[in-house]
């Protein structure tokens, strides 16, 4: 099984996103990589391991007979949330984990490269299912690195860069909101099992689409400072119950990494630092919560997912420059305008993940998949809403129009915006 022409591939994307993964980390400090900023994120150092354990687990382990793991007490401290593999470190804990150090997280990584290499002509077919799992699952942490890092660079008063350097070269450019029609009526959405997807992006069904346009690309920083000088932040009238509630207690008055520095004049934080706001790029950082207050006081509403799967079908998501980011090569990881885009909804594809008013619950037909893999997906199909098309941190060649994110609605550490939606 592993001598033919797709084990060849995916060993060759193995190798692929296992360096990505420690290049994006380059040059952190052992302290850089230890720190937990807040509950929602985790330390560098937890995620380099963990995806390890992930590898090590459901393709060494289960797998390679007489595998001897690199230190058994990591399953303990690099478990996630399968409750099929036992006990672990509590999650709002994990910046106490000082030992391992890093340098002993990058041993423990080219271990399992190792003897994944050396198993990889003999594992069964069943493991090269999962081995692709193993290469989405670390992409999505390859994302969660740049959002949590972000994250904790932020608190610190210097704000230093993680990759010093030259965003300024690139400005966005004004482009007119148009409005593009949707399909109607029964239309099919969710996975139709060729290629690789997550198990709650199907099965494939039909859904009913009633008469409804989306806007032709993002909301921008400069339409928020509108509603931000409008007033939109202490206006009950344009936000959820639960919303006006959260921008009560934790005193919301901007997208996350916003700073007025003086009066109409703001600035945010990147992962290189502090920067004028570029007025014409998306809108990033907002919680499901801020974007649905944005659209009641646009006059408008949020896509559901179905709306915004059906608009994107057609659409090939690494193709055109949808976004950029340092991930696609150009050396930025921030949301901005394609202006090369000519596709009538522009930005569909790697600039923000776009919040839908769809909840995150499962399609019908939707089963879980058997032992520990099966919690991946549809153990959190509670309390959290649907967004997609992949932001400027996600990894080309993951986005795809069925991809579900899910996060909750006060959430917004991750590259989140909004496309307008409305009724016709």
């Amino acid at each position: 099984m592993g001598t033919g022409p797709i084990a060849v591939t995916l060993l060759d994307r193995y190798r692929a996103v296992r360096s990505l993964t420690e290049a994006l980390v380059y040059g952190l400090s052992d302290a850089d990589a230890t720190v937990q900023s807040m509950e929602d994120t985790s330390p560098t150092k937890w995620h380099l391991a963990h995806v390890t354990w992930f590898w090590e687990t459901f393709i060494l382990r289960d797998n390679v007979p007489g595998y001897d793991p690199f230190n058994n007490q990591y399953a303990f401290l690099f478990n996630s949330y399968y409750e099929a593999e036992g006990p672990r470190h509590a999650r709002p804990k994990r910046g106490l984990i000082t030992r391992p150090s890093l340098e002993w997280v990058i041993r423990y990584r080219h271990f399992v490269d190792e003897h994944i290499e050396a198993a990889f002509e003999s594992l069964p077919p069943e493991a090269l299912v999962l081995f692709e799992l193993g290469l989405n699952h670390e992409q999505q942490h390859q994302e969660l690195l740049l959002t949590d890092i972000k994250h904790l660079f932020a608190q610190n008063p210097l704000k230093p860069e993680l990759w010093p350097g030259d965003s300024d070269r690139y400005t966005s450019s004004e482009t007119p909101m148009e409005w593009v029609r949707g399909r109607e009526g029964v239309v099919q959405i969710g996975h139709d099992g060729q290629g690789f997807a997550f198990d709650c992006e199907g099965p494939r069904h039909d859904v009913v689409l009633t008469p409804h346009a989306l806007a032709s690309r993002p909301v921008t920083n400069a339409e928020w400072i509108e509603f931000i000088a409008d007033g939109g932040y202490q206006k009950p009238e344009y936000w959820l119950s639960d919303g006006w509630a959260w921008v009560q207690q934790e005193s919301i008055i901007a997208p996350l990494y916003w700073e007025e520095v003086r009066p109409g004049r703001w600035w945010s934080f990147q992962l290189n630092g502090m920067h004028p706001l570029d007025a014409h790029a998306p809108v990033t950082h907002i919680s499901l919560y801020e974007a649905d207050a944005y659209a009641c006081w646009a006059g408008c509403r949020l896509p559901t997912e179905a709306e915004w799967e059906s608009a994107a079908q057609d659409m090939a998501p690494d193709n055109p420059p949808n976004g950029g980011g340092l991930l696609s090569s150009d050396g930025m990881v921030r949301p901005y305008d394609a202006p090369y885009d000519t596709a009538a909804l522009k930005q569909m594809f790697g600039s923000v993940w776009e919040w839908t008013g769809s909840a995150y619950r499962p399609y019908p037909g939707f089963r879980a998949a058997p032992g520990a893999v099966g919690e991946y997906n549809g153990k959190f199909m509670s309390g959290q809403f649907v967004l997609r098309g992949g932001s400027c941190a996600t990894p080309r060649g993951h986005m795809r129009s069925t991809y579900r994110n899910f996060f909750y609605p006060h959430q917004r550490w991750q590259f989140t915006g909004l496309r307008l939606a409305r009724d016709c």
